[in-house]
């Protein structure tokens, strides 16, 4: 938040753009936080797509140039030695071995009609670099190439499968218990132990209320989303739909 602020004073006394790198969720909501306290209104979050995760925070003083701080590549693997194509996690650990920053990689898309091809959303003056030094990830060989358009297909929200349960009521012990099939005695220990968010924020009680669109991120588990609170069984349970990423 502290950095937020230096870029808003910084961009608005000198009349120029200032973006940070990738923000996740969790840092994207403390950045707007600080854009209000600012009350900072010339500024956008940008990930190289409207679906993006991960996503950059441009502050653009009206009178300002205009910049374009995210570029994408497209990462081909060719000639492995296993059966798999490299994936996520492949490619963030082969990028980060180069000496780069997490907050210089965005998101990293598989091409849904070519598994051989992975689009990587990456800071704009990061594109030379890794075009030039980018050629392996785990036991593949790699082509970096920069890509002026993503396709589309790629940038598709992903179906999600979603599942119905009900709940005795909806706090969120209850219900994040029902989401990760566990006790609700484990779950409230998740989260007095502080390793649940929910929207990108601590979850400070167990008895806190939970709401349609809440999302829930659990350290080292998962995240799931409750998509729709129903009605009442016979039984007087509450009906939820939710989903897990």
């Amino acid at each position: 938040m502290h950095r937020v602020q230096e870029l808003c004073t910084l961009a608005e006394k000198r009349g120029i753009p200032r973006n940070t790198g990738f923000l996740s969720d969790r840092g994207q909501a403390l950045a707007s936080a600080a854009l209000n306290r600012e009350n900072c209104t010339c500024a956008r979050f940008w990930g190289g797509a409207d679906r993006t995760e991960r996503k950059v925070l441009c502050i653009e003083p009206p009178d300002a140039w205009q910049t374009e701080p995210v570029s994408a590549l497209r990462l081909t693997a060719q000639g492995g030695q296993s059966s798999r194509y490299p994936g996520h996690r492949e490619y963030l650990g082969a990028i980060l071995g180069l000496g780069l920053d997490r907050a210089c990689l965005g998101d990293i898309l598989q091409d849904p009609e070519d598994p051989a091809v992975m689009y990587a959303f990456v800071l704009e003056d990061k594109v030379e670099f890794l075009v030039e030094q980018l050629h392996q990830a785990g036991s593949w060989n790699v082509r970096t190439e920069a890509c002026d358009q993503v396709p589309d297909r790629v940038l598709a929200e992903p179906e999600r499968e979603l599942h119905d349960t009900t709940v005795s009521s909806l706090r969120a012990d209850a219900v994040l218990a029902a989401m990760m099939h566990t006790s609700r005695g484990i779950a409230a220990q998740a989260i007095s132990t502080g390793r649940v968010e929910i929207n990108h924020l601590p979850l400070r009680s167990a008895s806190e209320p939970v709401y349609a669109g809440d999302l829930f991120t659990v350290r080292g588990a998962g995240r799931w989303r409750v998509k729709e609170i129903g009605g009442t069984s016979r039984k007087g349970r509450l009906f939820i739909t939710y989903f897990q990423y």
